[in-house]
């Protein structure tokens, strides 16, 4: 007879939840059952009782069988494989194309009982009726569009810069200009494309410009953001469509020296440059459409067609959080807002919307002009010779409290946050406060929000970066109020989701990467190589046998199917990482680790940089072999990681620049000034820079670009 909790555990295994894991240093664990209960609950699924746990088993046990799919993936001309209840030995099927035509066949039942189709080769979202029941076939290519099909080659090696959008500066011409209220915007980047493209660079891999919370500049995050389906109005340049009107707008609200004080500050001041930035934008809306041609106000309308429902939702929502940050001062989100508004779907939402009109259209508006910001850079990097153009980043999740979330309360899961368990970086884990999506939501109503955010960042991009790519297979969930460790695995529909990356990288012409740093499930890297997307080699963490303290593994070693690159945001900088810049904060604000029986950071990492300068000089990307240099040897070091046969390196701005700071110290929020660093230098004077030219010039040589 089985126990309680072994039922449970049944249960949990049966909703996708692993009862037991190993962590990063291969130590069994297994999962409190109150936490498989918070989560199971969370699922939707009963679990308080023996009762309600064997109801609850049994229902999960005839889920596949009563309810066909809304979605099914396949591969482009290998048979389909439909798991059908029945005894009948064969059944008479219909596709539909999507793009016009179908064809009958004939499915026969295999040893497992499955029906199987005959393979289709036509890639695409195509209508599959089968024994009286209709779903969407998505067909996909055996692997994602690839940095060697957008050089048109069999074989290429290429560079992009990293860059955080909001850290860079427009030229001395510019500094109080409506678009450069005190951070980076579209107009930048296309700047920045222009210089890079014109270096050799073929891509620049940009910080997520997901939209924020308009209402509240102070939540910036931009892994933290509001909806990833829409984009942050702050990075929208007003001149580029109403020109001196722009500026007018700027003297006519007294913004002028405002604007000229936030252009000068080190730190972006997100609270004052965002309301400066909106002031000025809610100013020209307040004359549109009387202020542009009718073609560009025609333009806008058809925006607002295409957009259709999600943008009116999310117009909605931007409309009702400003109106409760004016009429009460909160600014907390939908889950804290009164009942009669949580739904977007709501009698009273539907009220709001008619006497609001205008405040709801403004942020539409916001979205036009944003989207046309974010077109304009990605057509300007691909007019300037780049095969691959902007890399957009896709966050592993959104604020739960946001537009996205309360666009689509059903398919989210608000009350689980995804995160990491302890592990040797972070010994306490990580619960990054996120709303993630729902594997069981996301089954049930075929893929409908993760196509959507896919095709929201590859719109205007020749690539995306996905966030915590780990998360395709399984994602760390932890219940809200409970610490890191308080989580549990998830299983999440891995080889469905990763067909349709394959398919709608395809349709966009757009490389995929995947980042894949943390606690790898076994064999992960393999599917995901096979599958064409990149994972990512972080200098730091590519040592001989994996484990810090090893040696660097030579360039020649690193692998063809990750990109290169030298660090990420939130990790040190190469000048950083020399100097022990990172190892200074974490001492000041109590963030290291318990090293007992360990050598002290500081001489664990002048340890390393001796190591490091040694295989430096052993792969020669250090010619002149002699003692450890006190200055960061940032040449030598891009020089070795893009030596690699990684078809991609990345190089961040921090390290052409040689800058000691990165971008965020995770495990804080105010301590470290995350995602406020700008740049020294505007992005018009950067290859200006002596050594900035030099390594740029380098990364072509290395990469066989010039």
């Amino acid at each position: 007879m089985s126990s309680p909790d072994n039922d449970l555990e049944q249960l949990a295994h049966a909703a996708g939840i692993a009862v037991h894991w190993k962590d990063a240093m291969g130590r069994d664990h297994a999962v409190a059952p109150d936490v498989l209960r918070t989560i199971l609950t969370e699922f939707g699924i009963q679990a308080d009782t023996p009762a309600q746990i064997s109801a609850s088993l049994a229902f999960l046990m005839q889920l596949e069988a009563r309810e066909p799919a809304a979605l099914r993936t396949a591969v482009q001309s290998e048979p389909i494989e439909v798991p059908m209840p029945g005894t009948a030995q064969q059944a008479a099927y219909h596709v539909q194309f999507e793009d016009g035509g179908s064809y009958d066949g004939v499915a026969r039942r295999n040893e497992s009982g499955h029906l199987v189709l005959s393979g289709i080769d036509r890639p695409g979202y195509h209508t599959l009726q089968l024994e009286g029941a209709s779903c969407t076939l998505a067909v996909a290519p055996r692997r994602s569009f690839g940095v060697a099909d957008a050089m048109h080659r069999e074989q290429g090696r290429i560079w992009a810069l990293g860059a955080q959008l909001y850290s860079l500066r427009r030229g001395q011409g510019a500094v109080a200009a409506p678009g450069c209220a005190g951070f980076g915007d579209f107009t930048a980047l296309q700047q920045l494309a222009r210089e890079a493209a014109a270096r050799g660079a073929a891509a620049v891999a940009i910080s997520p410009v997901h939209a924020s919370f308009s209402a509240d500049p102070a939540r910036y995050s931009p892994y933290a953001p509001s909806s990833r389906l829409f984009l942050n109005a702050l990075y929208i340049d007003p001149e580029t469509v109403f020109g001196e009107q722009a500026w007018a707008a700027v003297s006519a609200k007294g913004l002028g020296g405002e604007l000229a004080r936030l252009a000068g500050l080190d730190l972006v001041d997100w609270p004052a440059a965002g309301q400066a930035k909106l002031t000025v934008l809610r100013a020209l809306f307040d004359d549109f459409p009387s202020n542009v041609e009718p073609r560009v106000y025609q333009e806008f309308l058809a925006f607002e067609r295409r957009g259709g429902q999600p943008l009116e939702a999310h117009a909605r929502f931007e409309a009702i959080h400003a109106w409760r940050v004016a009429e009460t001062g909160d600014k907390t989100g939908w889950r804290h807002w009164p009942a009669a508004f949580r739904s977007p779907a709501s009698p009273e939402v539907e009220r709001f919307a008619l006497h609001h009109a205008q405040e709801v259209r403004f942020h539409s508006f916001l979205q036009w002009l944003a989207t046309r910001g974010l077109a304009g850079a990605q057509g300007a990097a691909r007019a300037a010779g780049m095969p691959i153009g902007l890399i957009s980043d896709l966050a592993v999740g959104s604020d739960p409290d946001g537009s996205h979330a309360w666009m689509r309360q059903e398919e989210v899961l608000a009350r689980l946050s995804p995160g990491a368990p302890p592990d040797v970086f972070n010994p306490k884990g990580q619960a990054w406060g996120l709303a993630a999506f729902s594997p069981r939501a996301l089954r049930s109503n075929g893929y409908r929000a993760f196509i959507e955010v896919l095709r929201a960042s590859l719109a205007h991009a020749g690539g995306v970066r996905i966030d915590h790519a780990l998360g395709l297979s399984r994602m760390w969930l932890v219940p809200e109020g409970a610490s890191p460790a308080e989580g549990a695995y998830v299983r999440y529909p891995f080889r469905d989701m990763m067909r349709l990356i394959a398919l709608e990288s395809w349709r966009s012409r757009a490389i995929v990467i995947g980042e894949n740093l943390g606690t790898v499930p076994e064999g992960f890297n393999a599917e995901i190589a096979q599958a064409g997307m990149l994972g990512m080699d972080v200098l730091w963490f590519t040592r001989e046998g994996g484990w810090p303290g090893a040696p660097f593994r030579q360039p020649g070693e690193w692998s063809t199917h990750a990109l290169a690159t030298t660090t990420t945001h939130d990790l040190p900088t190469v000048a950083g990482w020399w100097r022990g810049t990172d190892i200074q904060w974490r001492e000041k604000l109590g963030l290291l680790a318990d090293g007992s029986g360990e050598p002290p950071p500081m001489a664990a990492r002048e340890q390393d940089r001796a190591r490091l300068w040694e295989d430096l000089v052993r792969a020669g990307a250090q010619p002149e072999p002699g003692p450890v240099p006190q200055d960061p040897p940032v040449k030598a070091i891009l020089r070795f990681v893009s030596d690699t046969p990684a078809p991609l390196a990345v190089v961040p701005l921090e390290d052409m620049l040689g800058l000691d700071e990165q971008p965020n110290l995770p495990g804080t929020i105010d301590s470290h000034p995350n995602w406020r660093r700008r740049m020294p230098v505007s992005v018009e004077s950067l290859f200006a820079q002596e050594e900035v030219a030099e390594r740029a010039a380098e990364l072509s040589r290395t990469r066989g670009i010039a």
